[in-house]
């Protein structure tokens, strides 16, 4: 599992992680929050509505979910996970802080590594500089963030992101070396 407060890079680290680690799955969330621009429904993130997340839920279909920032919703569906994990890949999950302590009561055996920023003012940079969300948004994320911070020790190992591709490979060594019911 990889988990660490909003705009540290989780889903930077995780898209370099497909597109250079073909060994490696990532597991895509869905959610009910609308796609930002660029965004891709499949690949991204699966777009969902509140109808169908709560049917999901209801169905047992997650893995773990959470209501993020007070607003959207997002989960890890359960089945591509399992069959990934039969398929003995290495399985990622790029989840948020409420998840990742979903899946430790019911998947203690995994690892979870925390995605750390090399400091609190290039967080709070790297959230206002992508514009993706009003200032009273990203100052919701932000107090959310001081949360996450605090949840480090909660994890195996940690990883702090100073650039993408050294976060990524730090993260493949890791899943390399840990046994194969474990994966992050």
């Amino acid at each position: 599992m990889l988990a660490g407060p909003t705009a540290v890079g989780k889903g930077s680290v995780a898209t370099h992680l497909s597109q250079h680690f073909p060994e490696v799955w990532v597991s895509v969330s869905a959610t009910t929050r609308a796609p930002r621009p660029g965004e891709v429904d499949g690949v991204h993130y699966h777009f969902v509505s509140e109808e169908v997340f709560d049917k999901m839920i209801a169905d047992a279909d997650l893995l773990e979910w959470a209501q993020v920032h007070g607003k959207a919703r997002y989960g890890t569906p359960r089945k591509p996970v399992e069959e990934a994990l039969a398929r003995g890949e290495l399985a990622l999950l790029e989840i948020d802080l409420q998840g990742a302590r979903q899946v430790r009561q019911t998947v203690p055996e995994a690892r979870f590594v925390f995605l750390a920023p090399p400091s609190w003012e290039e967080l709070v940079r790297r959230l206002v500089g992508r514009g993706t969300e009003t200032v009273a948004e990203q100052q919701r994320r932000l107090d959310t963030a001081k949360q996450e911070l605090a949840a480090e020790d909660e994890f195996d190992v940690t990883i702090v992101n100073v650039s993408i591709p050294e976060a990524a490979e730090e993260l493949v060594e890791l899943m390399r070396s840990f046994p194969p019911e474990c994966e992050a």
